[in-house]
């Protein structure tokens, strides 16, 4: 038997608990350090994780461990070093999202990757939620038929009032950029999941909640190249229908020439044929505790078997810029109040401040 994968991390934050958790239960793996600038954060989570190594540093810690594997879990401020600090060691990287602070520094830090010849994943999660990778599945086998439209209700229920995200994610009020840069995003890369490439986009984006700094509510429409049409309508205020609104974070329509498969927020999937009766299709829907059904684990299997076993990876860096360019038109078509074809279409070089 091989000796299992030495993976390491930096960052203690509060979503890095779902990223332990999941290397902690892959047998191929050994989480066998970690770091942060928070002394005590460090302690508590390697405590809780059974992590061996704590460091305050991450060269130190790459240094002295020499891990097959770093996991980013930090904000993107403090991306680009980190991914140099590893290519330099010849390390492959999986780097959480948001992927940087601008498009180009995206660009740069993938240019990086492949100049050191390194793997870098990007930790962009839902697509590996079980719900969307059984929509995957029956697309595959023809159970939709052709494909025409997707919607996706977004209802968190998690941003109202002055102390909005505060207990979990403190940063999010500040964000100049929110809701597209930080959680549109995800349905951007689930929409190219499950149905294409994206050829336009429209939209049109506000802030509700005058707490925040960027924009909380919105409505983006897709065109995609197999001239099927997609609508995303999202807001962070309202919940929806769900024993936790934070399992699915909102409801899908995925429609085809066949029928309709609608995603709930309990994540169950119904499917109501052409012109018959709707009914549940039931498929291993994952765990309701923990993050979206086990999709942190579920991501970071899928680049531990890149890894050992080589075969394509679907959330590299070089693929995740074009989720970027999609979000960068996004933004665009808000501020210049029009369609914005991606076939011409060029990002600007930062993100606003």
């Amino acid at each position: 038997m091989s000796a299992p994968l030495r993976v390491a991390a930096v960052g203690a934050g509060y979503f890095s608990q779902f990223q332990y958790a999941g290397w902690r239960n892959i047998d191929a793996c050994e989480t066998v350090a970690l770091a942060d600038l928070d002394a005590d954060k460090a302690r508590q989570a390697a405590a809780r994780f059974g992590v061996p190594g704590v460091y305050a540093g991450l060269g130190e810690m790459l240094d002295a461990e020499r891990p097959a594997l770093l996991d980013i879990i930090t904000p993107p401020a403090t991306h680009k070093d980190f991914v140099a600090e590893a290519a330099r060691r010849g390390i492959p990287v999986v780097c959480q999202k948001p992927f940087g602070r601008s498009y180009a520094e995206a660009g740069e830090m993938v240019e990086l990757a492949a100049r050191a010849g390194i793997t870098l994943a990007v930790h962009e999660n839902f697509r590996f939620m079980p719900h969307f990778r059984e929509a995957r599945r029956l697309i595959e086998e023809g159970v939709l038929g052709a494909l025409h439209a997707v919607s996706f209700r977004l209802r968190p229920g998690d941003g109202q009032g002055p102390r909005a995200y505060l207990e979990r994610q403190p940063y999010f009020q500040d964000m100049p950029r929110f809701l597209v840069l930080e959680t549109a995003i995800h349905l951007i890369d689930c929409f190219r999941y499950l149905m294409g490439e994206v050829s336009a986009v429209t939209a049109r984006l506000r802030r509700i909640n005058p707490a925040i700094a960027g924009e909380d509510a919105g409505y983006i429409v897709f065109e995609f190249e197999s001239a099927a049409t997609g609508l995303f309508d999202g807001n962070r205020l309202n919940d929806h229908v769900a024993a936790n609104p934070r399992r699915t974070m909102g409801e899908m329509w995925l429609e085809g020439s066949a029928g309709v498969l609608r995603l709930d927020g309990d994540a169950r999937l119904w499917w109501k044929p052409h012109q018959r009766p709707e009914v549940e299709h039931r498929y291993a829907r994952g765990p309701d505790e923990g993050f979206g059904g086990g999709a942190c684990e579920a991501l970071q299997r899928h680049v531990v078997r890149h890894l050992l076993e080589g075969g394509p990876l679907e959330n590299s860096g070089a693929d995740y810029l074009r989720n970027l360019r999609v979000q960068e038109a996004v933004y665009a078509s808000h501020a210049q109040g029009r369609r914005i074809a991606l076939e011409t279409f060029r990002p600007q070089a930062a993100f606003p401040s």
